[in-house]
């Protein structure tokens, strides 16, 4: 079988009608749910900023909201920015081995906004611009440690979580930034979240999308055959490059691969590894998207990067290291933003930190998954930063 192969199972009018099928089940049970959530969705502290939104029937369930049968809301602006091109490009040494590309886009004299990329080791694309107000908005990307355009490529030497949290002070700091809003989906959230944790004090919102925050659980659902109940068709293309005596650790079968002295070895174990991400991504498979495993320099440092992430557990002195330091940002404006079907990071993730952290704004988008580009999930990253562009804006009156 082809990697593209699998996708052809299913028809693209199958999809529709099973998605059509799924957006009707979920707004026809809603009257089923009870009038207010249970004591469990609450806390001590405060009713909990939940909110579910279904973007085929624009359905809304709000926690804070006493909810009606079939009650329909105000559209959210579905509309990505307009596309721009940076001002400013530059790159920053940050080590004696490594280079960080950047750029700024969007108004030089606005509120600066830096995007997280995710993986590790994706790299950052010019649609990540499109979600922030570029009138309002100072908007700074870079490529992490070997990633994109930064160098040296797909290089884990001295590349780690805590590395990375200090090139985004260095990067801070070059470009005379006193503070910034903090914006990152998947890995990008698990970055956002530990550099927030260590330097509170510079950033003045938060905004995550696809909840990764490196624990065990979350690996083994993934990598070790969770998410293989979902998608065996995909499953079987990643799992069949590794001998059976192997298989009692993925992670660790692909990282002997991917670390081989022979680069033909690393770009087969790398296509493989990126093509069963991308192949779970979205809800309804992108082609577009699962074509990024065959490219070979793109795979490479997505594939390396992450594994060599996962396998030092993030470099975290615990499992629940970030969980365990939500303290130190509870006080800050925070929104998430989940899709119900995510495969690569599931909700459970956004759930535990909903419960950790009740006073940030949680938005389930139920038609999604994984991917930022999924017309629902863009919604919400976009309204997300107007959110907190507003909020900004009331405070300066």
């Amino acid at each position: 079988m082809s990697l593209l192969g699998f996708s052809r199972f299913i028809s693209p009018s199958s999809n529709r009608a099973i998605l059509r099928l799924s957006s009707h089940l979920l707004t026809s049970s809603l009257h089923l749910l009870p009038r207010s959530f249970p004591p469990s969705v609450c806390t001590g502290r405060k009713i909990s900023n939940l909110t579910v939104r279904n973007y085929s029937w624009k359905a809304e369930i709000s926690a804070t909201e006493t909810m009606e049968p079939h009650k329909e809301v105000a559209e959210v602006n579905p509309n990505l920015y307009p596309i721009i091109e940076p001002y400013s490009t530059g790159f920053l040494k940050v080590s004696d081995i490594h280079t960080i590309y950047w750029e700024q886009s969007g108004n030089p004299s606005g509120h600066p906004v830096v995007f997280l990329h995710g993986g590790p080791g994706g790299g950052t694309t010019p649609s990540n611009r499109r979600f922030f107000d570029p009138e309002f908005y100072r908007i700074i990307l870079f490529d992490q440690r070997g990633a994109g355009k930064s160098t040296p490529h797909a290089c884990l030497e001295d590349n780690t979580t805590w590395d990375l949290v200090s090139d985004m002070e260095k990067l801070r700091e070059h470009l005379d930034i006193p503070e910034w809003q903090v914006f990152g989906g998947s890995w990008g959230s698990t970055l956002a979240l530990a550099y927030s944790q260590s330097h509170p004090e510079k950033v003045t919102g938060i905004v995550l999308r696809g909840i990764f925050m490196l624990r065990k659980k979350e690996l083994d659902w993934f990598y070790e055959g969770g998410a293989a109940a979902i998608y065996p068709d995909a499953w079987e293309l990643f799992r069949d490059h590794i001998p059976e005596d192997e298989r009692h650790c993925f992670i660790s079968a692909y990282s002997k691969r991917l670390n081989s002295d022979d680069l033909e070895t690393q770009y087969a174990a790398a296509r493989l590894w990126t093509t069963w991400e991308m192949m779970t991504a979205h809800l309804l498979p992108n082609q577009e998207n699962i074509k990024r495993g065959e490219d070979d320099k793109f795979s490479l440092a997505f594939a390396r990067i992450e594994n060599h992430y996962f396998v030092n557990k993030g470099f975290f002195p615990n499992d629940s290291f970030l969980l365990d330091n939500i303290d130190k940002i509870r006080h800050i404006h925070t929104i998430i933003v989940q899709g119900r079907y995510d495969m690569c990071c599931p909700m459970m993730s956004a759930w535990d930190l909903h419960k950790a952290w009740p006073e940030a704004d949680f938005r389930i988008v139920a038609d999604a998954g994984h991917s930022a580009n999924e017309p629902g999930i863009a919604a919400e990253l976009v309204a997300a930063n107007e959110k907190i562009k507003n909020s900004i804006k009331n405070k300066g009156l």
